[in-house]
């Protein structure tokens, strides 16, 4: 029925912050970036392998619970081929990332880091 995930949204507190982590940090490439004044919000969409992130800004949006566990979705994960050299260009960035573990199932490495606004990110092999 589905062949792949078209896109994740997120909502930013801070449009030129997560804009410049997503963009300069995590280097993913803009594919379009649009104003809408009507909802003073930009969106900007960024590729990642065949499936986007759409970044948003709203005014006041609210907080985000701080609680892991809490319904809804969980976290972003996203694959790389080496999760230890991944680490080391984040880190290298002022990306602070957990210490990698074994995933109990697969056997590989993963950890997570987060976002400007907490939001949790994990790479995995």
């Amino acid at each position: 029925m589905f062949d792949d995930i078209h896109h994740v949204a997120i909502i930013a507190s801070n449009y030129k912050v997560s804009k410049h982590f997503y963009t300069e940090i995590l280097e993913l490439p803009i594919i379009r970036e649009n104003y809408r004044a009507e909802r003073k919000s930009y969106k900007l969409d960024l590729q990642v392998g065949n499936s986007e992130i759409e970044l948003f800004s709203f005014p006041n949006p609210p907080a985000r619970s701080t609680t892991p566990e809490a319904v809804g979705l969980r976290h972003l994960c996203f694959y790389v081929p080496d999760v230890f050299e991944t680490v080391q260009k984040l880190e290298g960035k002022g990306v602070i990332c957990e210490p990698i573990r074994i995933d109990a199932y697969t056997n590989k490495k993963f950890t997570f880091f987060q976002d400007p606004d907490g939001l949790p990110l994990e790479i995995h092999e």
